[in-house]
């Protein structure tokens, strides 16, 4: 069992950083691959970037390509998500997930879900 906590939503403006944060509980979090998702308002959830379980392969959405970066701290069973440049279109709930395998940009493939952080961009 995994559990996921996010941390660092809020509102800001249009052009700002923010960096969230997901707090995992268990010893087996550096053998998830992790990812963060979104959903808008009104929105099917959408794939924002994922990482493997080494941190050695990424992948980020075209969307958000060049602006989010995902990293992860094994040793401090922690994933990230650095949005910089952030767009008033990029307001949404996101959501850390932990998949043992599949398709990384699938959401039905991802065993664990967070209870998500309300990331809000004005313009």
């Amino acid at each position: 069992q995994v559990q996921l906590v996010e941390s660092g939503g809020g509102l800001v403006q249009a052009g700002d950083s923010l960096r969230l944060s997901c707090a995992t509980s268990g010893r087996t979090f550096s053998t998830y691959i992790m990812a963060w998702f979104r959903q808008g308002s009104g929105n099917p959830r959408q794939f924002v970037a994922a990482l493997s379980s080494s941190a050695g392969l990424t992948s980020h959405a075209d969307l958000v390509k060049g602006r989010f970066t995902i990293s992860r701290d094994n040793a401090k069973n922690t994933l990230y998500l650095q949005m910089n440049s952030l767009k008033p279109e990029d307001t949404a709930v996101y959501y850390c997930a932990a998949s043992r395998a599949g398709n990384w940009h699938n959401p039905n493939d991802y065993e664990y879900w967070g209870q998500g952080t309300q990331v809000t961009v004005s313009s």
